[in-house]
């Protein structure tokens, strides 16, 4: 490896420790002793000149890693610190264009302190924020928070990984004065917008947003559902704008420009740097821009082209730059799986072609078209499974998931991919001159863009197309793969894939058998599913599955949550699906959940037939063939054997959470209640009309609210397990301390999603997920 790039990757690490480890008070030390390790090794000494080089320019890069990062700190971090939690009069420069918040609009500004450089901030306004622009001069009175901790105080790394140290809540008047032309650095930005409004313009509704995610990476117009499918495909990197798309345009304007290495070289080097600030300078984008140019200008300087070397320098700009973006989950991905390429792929590629027939076939012929076309499958195989190589540990550790079909979904889409990338491309340009012209060109090129929609939605739905590790044999089947490609990369000999392969394979089908029989353990069972500040509960009754409510406000919708919770062990369908009423936390993931899971029955309360939420569950739910109950008088469900699903229907009136539904689930002994968001008022209602059994499961009412799981209904139920679904930090200060200690005072055991994740109840055995 050469020495720039021992030194990049020296430089990286050391940065990757100061941005995950304490160390901010001993970096210049450890800087200090690494400098004059590497000066030591200058001393000529016999033998061993080959290491002592590497661990001199090692040594070298992780000294300046260290050093960099502390004069950076001091110097854009420090400042930043010292406004934190202030009030102040904020002057600066819109960066970005706004983007649309749940409470207004968001926008990146260059503050303007009075002294030193800008900080790079972000904004919330209200609606004062909708019309701004980049360039224009603000000010405002604004509340300042550091940018690495979220709003409930956990330590984040995302914003400060992209050059944000701070968060400001902007009150009052907001000032704008707007230059007459944006200044050239914000060029880029204006051209943005003007090629996403052409490609808005220019393709079908229905397509439109997929083609301006794809061209410019913005991604706000695609559906989450969309997003959903994307991710568990394995195709996210296709719509965030990374260095695929960049190596897309490099073969583009190769193609144009007839395959001359010089010509191409003066063209893609200034067309990658205006792309890349295009798109809004993305590390993933950054990289693949450094290693292009880099690898360009080797021919015009009549140099040899290194692959490692560039990705090392690309590496080491980017820190450079800003040392925090080491943290920047896009950058280890897009490092990760360049780095996995140059590994594993040309050797999995060439092996591959090997065994190609069409050997020696005459251009133009159908052997060579055949040839090409597999040629174009094996590289596109190759380069996946390179990628994933690295990646993969990377997307279990991030996201707690595992995309089996990333290999099928991008040999299936990439060649769509790319040809909708490139026609968007010169046809956006094109719309802003000639928009009907280019309208009437993106009619057939939107072809490409159904097509895409139609198979990864698709992809989606097959059965295990992606699993999490929640549970412990996809984890240990994860390891194990490891452990195989470690064990024949460390063989000596002739390496044969063969085996491992079918190792790999048959593990994971006994993960999938193991977890599939784990779930229909017992005789039933009851799951408080961690959808964040929601609920969701799934009672198992024998066979007979039943998911009270699917809503919450976590990180990934509710409706995934269940359905992933479900796919992940084999289970496709759902009995009955109970909404005990209409509010966000309790049914915002309904419609998700329909997507990607057969439900039989839809149960839910007669009330509130003018609630939005309520119109588009019932319109879904018959979309998609699923039965719906209007509960308006208490229904008995018996499933034979001695279990029932109970449904009371409404007792109270006035309020949504008064109005809803009741579930008790019976078998035996094992008596399980959920009462949604019901109070104390109505849950003395409830025990006049309903004589209820002894619990062994208690679903606290309202989240552990003060004003729900009454002393009443404890007396009455005697639970023996409370579980109170809530999310951590949440703003209503759920679960209430009084709560918990009325409930921990009736004996029952209390299990929080907030604390222990997704909960499982069994018959006579209690497990936690945390």
């Amino acid at each position: 490896m050469r020495r720039l790039a021992i030194f990049s990757f020296a430089f990286a690490l050391a940065a990757l420790c100061a941005g995950y480890l304490p160390l901010d008070e001993a970096l210049i030390p450890l800087g200090i002793a690494l400098a004059v390790l590497s000066a030591l090794t200058w001393i000529p000494l016999e033998g061993q000149r080959r290491a002592r080089k590497a661990v001199r320019w090692a040594a070298a890069g992780l000294a300046l890693g260290f050093l960099w990062t502390a004069g950076y700190s001091a110097l854009f971090w420090r400042p930043a610190l010292a406004l934190d939690d202030t009030t102040i009069r904020l002057q600066g420069t819109v960066a970005q264009w706004p983007q649309e918040t749940g409470y207004g609009f968001s926008v990146q500004v260059r503050l303007e302190p009075e002294s030193g450089p800008d900080i790079r901030t972000l904004l919330y306004l209200d609606d004062q924020g909708a019309d701004l622009r980049p360039g224009d001069k603000i000010e405002t009175v604004a509340h300042c928070s550091r940018a690495d901790r979220s709003s409930s105080g956990e330590e984040i790394t995302y914003y400060t990984a992209q050059g944000v140290f701070l968060t400001a809540r902007a009150y009052g008047r907001l000032d704008v004065e707007r230059p007459e032309s944006p200044p050239i650095r914000d060029w880029p930005a204006c051209w943005t917008r003007v090629l996403e409004e052409s490609v808005e313009r220019i393709f079908p509704q229905g397509v439109a947003p997929l083609a301006k995610a794809l061209v410019t990476g913005n991604r706000t117009d695609l559906s989450d559902s969309f997003n959903t499918d994307l991710q568990r495909t394995g195709l996210t990197h296709t719509v965030a704008v990374s260095g695929s798309h960049l190596v897309l345009l490099a073969g583009l304007l190769s193609l144009l420009l007839g395959g001359s290495r010089r010509g191409t070289a003066l063209v893609l080097i200034p067309v990658s740097i205006l792309f890349t600030m295009m798109t809004g300078c993305t590390p993933s984008i950054v990289r693949a821009a450094i290693m292009i140019i880099l690898l360009q200008i080797a021919p015009l300087l009549r140099r040899e082209r290194d692959s490692a070397t560039a990705l090392g320098t690309a590496l080491l700009l980017i820190l450079l730059a800003n040392p925090f973006s080491i943290t920047h989950v896009g950058l280890q991905l897009s490092f990760a799986a360049v780095a996995g390429i140059l590994l594993c792929a040309g050797r999995i590629q060439e092996a591959l072609m090997a065994r190609v027939p069409f050997q020696g076939s005459k251009r133009g012929s159908p052997g060579w078209c055949a040839r090409s076309v597999l040629r174009f499958l094996v590289s596109t195989m190759a380069a996946t499974v390179g990628a994933s190589v690295l990646t993969t540990p990377l997307t279990a550790l991030y996201f707690n998931s595992v995309p089996l079909i990333s290999l099928l979904s991008n040999l299936l889409t990439l060649w769509a991919v790319g040809g909708l990338f490139g026609a968007g491309l010169i046809l956006g340009g094109a719309g802003v001159l000639l928009p009907q012209a280019a309208a009437l060109l993106a009619r057939p090129v939107s072809l490409l863009g159904r097509y895409l929609a139609w198979s990864i939605e698709g992809l989606s739905r097959a059965p295990f197309s992606a699993v999490t590790l929640d549970t412990p044999y996809y984890r240990m089947w994860l390891v194990f793969v490891y452990l195989l490609i470690l064990f024949v990369l460390l063989h000596r000999g002739r390496r044969r894939w063969v085996t491992p392969i079918c190792a790999g394979a048959s593990a994971l089908c006994l993960s999938m058998v193991l977890s599939n029989l784990s779930f229909w353990q017992g005789a039933g069972a009851v799951t408080a599913l961690d959808v964040g500040q929601g609920q969701s509960i799934l009672v198992r009754s024998g066979r007979f599955l039943t998911l009270v409510d699917c809503g919450g406000d976590g990180y990934d919708s509710a409706g995934d949550t269940a359905a992933d919770y479900l796919t992940d062990r084999g289970v496709g369908r759902l009995d009955l699906l109970v909404l005990t009423h209409f509010h966000g936390d309790h049914a915002n993931g309904v419609t998700q959940l329909l997507r990607r899971v057969d439900v039989d029955t839809l149960a839910i309360p007669d009330v509130e037939p003018d609630s939005a939420l309520r119109q588009e569950i019932v319109s879904f739910a018959e979309e998609r063939g699923t039965q719906v109950l209007y509960v308006q008088t208490d229904t008995t469900l018996d499933l034979g054997e001695g279990r029932t699903i109970r449904l009371i229907a409404p007792l109270g009136s006035g309020e949504t959470n008064e109005e809803g539904l009741t579930v008790l689930a019976s078998q035996g002994e094992f008596d399980v209640l959920v009462t949604g968001d019901m109070g104390s008022d109505v849950e003395g209602l409830l025990l006049r009309h309903t004589q209820l059994p002894d619990l062994k499961v208690l679903a606290a009412g309202h989240h552990g609210s003060q004003y729900s799981t009454s002393q009443a209904l404890l007396d009455q139920t005697r639970p023996e397990y409370a579980l109170v679904s809530v999310g951590a930090d949440n703003r209503y200060g759920h679960p209430a301390q009084e709560t918990l200690e009325r409930i921990a005072a009736a004996g029952a055991e209390i299990y929080r999603t907030d604390v222990a994740g997704t909960v499982t109840v069994r018959i006579n055995t209690l497990t936690g997920t945390p």
